[in-house]
Parts: structure tokens; C-alpha cells; sequence
């Protein structure tokens, strides 16, 4: 990262009064004393896992840079998450640090690389807006950063340097793409090039299994959401006919998420009316009426990364109309059947087929398929799916969607294992101009999802307390209006 372009509207002295009296009479620094955080006890046996995996090869693993939004204004900066993975380096990380794994014998020297403070004697301090500490904040130390995550450090003005020794490289593509094009600027073999992939799928199926501190992240991620939704459900009175009430769901969930934790796990959705047919509603931009169902999809992002991934539908009025209520009961069948089947063993592609079970059974019912529910099934004909085009579950941690790039074989048809957190999350759209829908029905869209954990005896609803029935939604609700 660089200076940003903006020398034609610079202020900055160049005097060197003026740089003589900004780099002088400062107190010395002293930085406290550094304690090894438990996200990076964590990460320190997944180092190991992976070194062993990976005897003789030097492993690149980027924390990523600072992307743009528009001219000189970048996003709030995260990390990488396989870099959070192994590091327990979380929302402080600084950008363009790089984890590399160097070869040692029989396993590897770890070191991270990443920007130590410049002194305030140096030009950066106050004169560069993208990294100087008059701007962005002072960068902890390198003694710090090696106390917090127990791990060698060095300045990132070295990292080129030390990758030119001809070793075997890997490097996480996705990441960083100056630091992806350095690894490809060495002597590196078709083969090397097509391990960057194969070090993307072994860290994603790593983490398909959660230790005892990735669940208790999961764990205060779901209080932290909780927490938000309640938030939504007090200010529900207030937004009845509000142009643009979405915007005040959206935002009062962001709050609670800035409070809690990092923010936001992903763009919220916060579908009012028919909105709530629209998969990814994200503009949020709708009024809500005061008869409406709202559809919120959000989840809080802790400090460590790890995020909750939750949905409920909910009356704005305080009470289920008989459509709303025989539309939100199919959905929260679905949920529940599906759940009912969670434990160690099954394969999970079963928890999707048995909420569809449900889907298409239900829809048969009430006349919505050409054919039965049983036919519905096959895999040749899939009519329920019309209206459910989405999958049931997916895995969930340190991304919302998790462990993306393991092998189908691990993931959708793969064991279901204890430690695995994932979505159970059914649900039924009626568009509004859905011809094969009664008219009562039409633009109605309900979602029910919870965070799941898998134990060693069955499963464990993580989110079971933020409510779900049509009963302890209502309940819910009265006492704010």
C-alpha cells in the first residue's frame, strides 16, 4: 500500500521547520506487555497440521490489502480468512501482512511478515493518508505482534528478499494479488502453480471441523445476533408505513453489530413484502407496511472473525395473518425435520433432502404441483423447487459461507462429524406474480434459519433461542407495540 494520489490538493508543509518541529519532542513509546491470545493458541496446532502436510514447500499465505471504494477511500480493512486461521490474527490484522511458511527439516519456520512503525522522524508518519499513524492510528510492534500470536515477525520490506531462495512456493491465489504475482515471478513448476489450489482446498476442509474455541466464538457470535434481532423487533412499531423502513431494520442491526463485534458478517437483508421474494434483497430500500411479513437475514461478525448466519420472518403487525401463519408453520416444518435428523454419520445432503421432503409435500397439498409430492422428488422432475431454488444448509465460521472451497465429496456429500457448525435454512417465496399460486398466497416470502453444531450424540440448535415458532414470535413482538 501507497500514498494515495492527492498531491493536487495537498496542504502538507514541506518546510524543514516544519518537518524538524513535527518529528521532534514526542514520549517514548512503551508498549505494554504482549499476552498470547487464544484465537492464536488456537491457530498454533493448525500450523503444525499444515506444516506436516506440506513437508519441503515454503506456503505464502496473505492477509490482503485494502480495497477501494472509490478514489482515495478504501472498505474497512479484513483480513483474509484462511490468513485469520492461522494466525488468530483477527480485525486488528494489519493490511498486507503475509504468513510464510518456510521450510525447516522436517516441518517449517513460521513468520509473519506485515509493516512495523515507521518513527515519527520519517515523512509516512504525518504525510501518508494511507498508512501514517497521524491518520490510520500507530501499528503495533513487532515484539507485540510476536508476543500476541506467538510467531517470528519481520518488516514486509523484506518478504520479496526472503522468497527469492529457490524453494518450492505455494501461495493463497485470492488473497493479495501483488503478493500472488511476486510467488509467480519465481522459478515455480506447473505443478507448484496447481498446488495454490490444492492449499486453498486443504485449509477450507481443515476448518469443516470446529475446535473448542471456534465454537465458543460461534457461540457468542449467535448471543451478539440475538441481541440485534431484539433490537429489530423494538423498533418494528416504529416503521409501519415508513418509506424506507428496511433502512432502519438494516440499521439497527448494524449497530448492534458495531457494538458486539466487528460488524456486519455480510450485507443484511431486510426484505419487507415482497421483497422477501428476492433471494438477496440488499437494498434495502422499501417501505414497510404495517401488514407485512419482513424477511431479516443477519449475522454479527465478531473481533475473531467468526460470524452468525440467522434468519427469522417476522409480522410487522404483531400477529401472522392465516396465509402469512400457513406459509411461515410449512417453513418452520421443514426447519425442524430437518434438524430432527442432524447427528454424527449421516451425510449431509440429508438435511437438504429432508426439508425438501417437507417443501414438496407441503406445496402438493395445497394444489401448487402438476404432480404428487413423491413425483416432485425424483431428481428428473424437482416441481417444489420452484419455489425454494436455494440449498438447505451450508457450512459457517470464519466466512458465512464456509469452507468454500472443499471438495463436494467433503462437503455435500460428505460425514456430518461432530464440531461442524452449519445452516439449517428452508424457506417458501410466492412471487407476486406467480400464476401457479392462489392469490392469497402471492408475495409472501418466509425463511427460518438457525445455526447448528454438531455433538457427539446429535446436534445442538445454537440459535434455538432467539424465537421461532408462530407462538413465541408473537409474543415476542407484542410487548413493543
Amino acid at each position: 500500500m501507497g500514498m494515495a494520489d492527492n498531491e493536487n490538493r495537498s496542504t502538507t508543509p514541506e518546510s524543514d521547520a516544519f518537518r524538524q518541529h513535527i518529528s521532534s519532542d514526542w514520549a517514548e513509546r512503551i508498549d505494554p506487555p504482549a499476552v498470547l491470545r487464544d484465537a492464536a493458541r488456537s491457530a498454533a496446532p493448525r500450523r503444525t497440521r499444515v506444516s506436516a502436510e506440506y513437508t519441503g514447500f515454503r506456503l505464502v499465505i496473505p492477509a490482503g490489502n485494502a480495497k477501494q471504494r472509490s478514489n482515495d477511500t478504501d472498505y474497512l480493512f479484513r483480513a483474509h480468512s484462511d490468513f485469520a486461521y492461522l494466525t488468530g490474527w483477527g480485525s486488528d490484522t494489519e493490511p498486507d501482512a503475509v504468513l510464510v511458511f518456510e521450510p525447516a527439516g522436517s516441518t517449517h519456520a513460521c513468520t509473519v511478515y506485515f509493516r512495523e512503525p515507521a518513527g515519527r522522524d520519517h515523512e509516512e508518519f504525518y504525510a501518508n493518508a494511507s498508512i501514517g499513524e497521524f491518520w490510520v492510528g500507530p501499528r503495533p510492534s513487532a515484539a507485540t505482534v510476536a508476543g500476541e500470536l506467538g510467531l517470528a515477525t519481520a518488516h514486509i520490506d523484506t518478504l520479496a528478499e526472503a522468497l527469492t531462495t529457490k524453494v518450492p512456493t505455494i501461495v493463497i491465489r485470492e488473497a493479495d494479488p501483488g503478493v500472488t504475482d511476486l510467488v509467480d515471478g519465481l522459478d515455480r513448476t506447473p505443478e507448484d502453480a496447481e498446488r495454490d489450489t490444492e492449499l486453498a482446498r486443504v485449509l477450507s476442509e481443515m476448518r469443516l471441523i470446529k475446535d473448542d474455541y471456534e465454537i465458543d466464538q460461534m457461540r457468542r457470535a449467535v448471543t451478539a445476533t440475538h441481541l440485534g434481532f431484539s433490537d429489530i423487533a423494538r423498533v418494528l412499531p416504529a416503521i409501519g408505513g415508513q418509506v424506507r423502513g428496511e433502512r432502519i431494520i438494516e440499521g439497527a442491526f448494524a449497530t448492534r453489530a458495531r457494538l458486539e463485534g466487528n460488524g456486519l458478517g455480510y450485507n443484511t437483508i431486510a426484505a419487507s413484502g415482497t421483497h422477501a421474494c428476492i433471494l438477496h434483497w440488499e437494498r434495502n430500500d422499501g417501505s414497510v407496511g404495517v401488514d407485512d411479513l419482513v424477511l431479516i437475514d443477519a449475522g454479527v461478525e465478531l473481533e475473531s472473525y467468526y460470524t452468525a448466519d440467522i434468519t427469522r420472518t417476522l409480522p410487522v403487525s404483531g400477529r401472522f395473518s392465516p396465509a402469512q401463519r400457513q406459509v411461515y408453520e410449512a417453513v418452520l416444518e421443514a426447519a425442524d425435520a430437518a434438524f430432527a435428523i442432524v447427528r454424527p454419520g449421516i451425510t449431509f445432503s440429508e438435511v437438504h433432502q429432508t426439508a425438501m421432503a417437507v417443501i414438496a409435500r407441503k406445496t402438493a397439498e395445497w394444489g401448487l404441483l402438476p404432480v404428487s409430492a413423491e413425483e416432485a422428488l425424483a431428481p428428473e422432475n424437482q416441481h417444489h423447487r420452484r419455489y425454494m431454488v436455494h440449498g438447505t444448509s451450508h457450512h459457517l465460521g470464519l466466512d458465512v459461507h464456509d469452507c468454500a472451497h472443499a471438495r463436494r465429496t467433503m462437503y455435500q456429500d460428505g460425514v456430518v462429524t461432530a464440531g461442524m457448525v452449519f445452516t439449517i435454512e428452508p424457506g417458501l417465496y410466492f412471487q407476486p406474480d406467480d400464476l401457479t399460486v392462489p392469490e392469497e398466497l402471492r408475495g409472501i416470502g418466509v425463511r427460518i434459519e438457525d445455526d447448528i453444531l454438531v455433538t457427539a450424540t446429535g446436534a445442538e440448535n445454537l440459535s434455538a433461542g432467539i424465537p421461532r415458532t408462530v407462538a413465541e414470535v408473537e409474543a415476542w413482538i407484542k410487548p413493543t407495540r
